[in-house]
């Protein structure tokens, strides 16, 4: 890990972002790690200093706008766009589906960077990506704080993580023991 991998982990945990227990993950998978990225964004001091490390990673001249993906990437994708100086707009759950709403257009060949806090099997993404292309945008990248899919999320646009880590995941049927015990918390998503 390097020394701004263990930095990033450090702010997760003094926010109390990553927690631990036995969590029931929005895609239904049981997790003894979960990320409340909602608790870092209590803290916009740490979400512009995070926004910062990420956007090293990122040509913000390939990008037109930045959508924020439902709650997770709102606060941080506005941060995003707020230091790249670029248009911010976001999709939102309407009837457990992703919508694009009040009002936001996308132009064509519009070059948009979605943005989402963490992600585990990327369906939240995937359905933001339909929507863009749909709009006739070009999604050119996505960006998220946390990337806990052990590579299995892919995407045809480049991935930009802060931090890639791997927690085991397991499904109702398969729950160890150790998690077995602990009572299920469901964070939502």
């Amino acid at each position: 890990m390097t020394a701004e991998e263990q930095e990033i982990l450090n702010i997760f945990k003094e926010t109390n972002a990553l927690q631990e227990g036995h969590f029931i993950l929005r895609s239904g998978l049981h997790s003894s790690h979960f990320f409340q990225c909602a608790r870092v964004c209590e803290h916009l001091s740490k979400v512009e200093l995070l926004a910062g490390f990420l956007l090293k990673k990122i040509e913000a001249d390939q990008i037109d706008t930045v959508l924020g993906i439902a709650m997770g990437g709102l606060v941080i994708g506005q941060e995003i766009a707020r230091q790249m100086n670029k248009r911010f707009i976001f999709v939102e759950k309407n009837a457990d589906k992703l919508t694009l709403r009040r009002g936001f257009q996308i132009q064509p060949n519009e070059r948009i960077l979605l943005v989402e806090d963490v992600i585990t099997r990327g369906g939240r993404v995937e359905e933001a990506l339909d929507i863009v292309e749909e709009q006739g945008g070009k999604p050119r990248a996505i960006a998220v704080f946390v990337d806990r899919s052990q590579g299995k999320a892919r995407f045809q646009q480049p991935l930009f993580s802060l931090i890639k880590l791997s927690f085991p995941t397991y499904a109702p049927e398969h729950l160890p023991e150790s998690l077995k015990s602990i009572p299920t918390v469901k964070p939502g998503s």
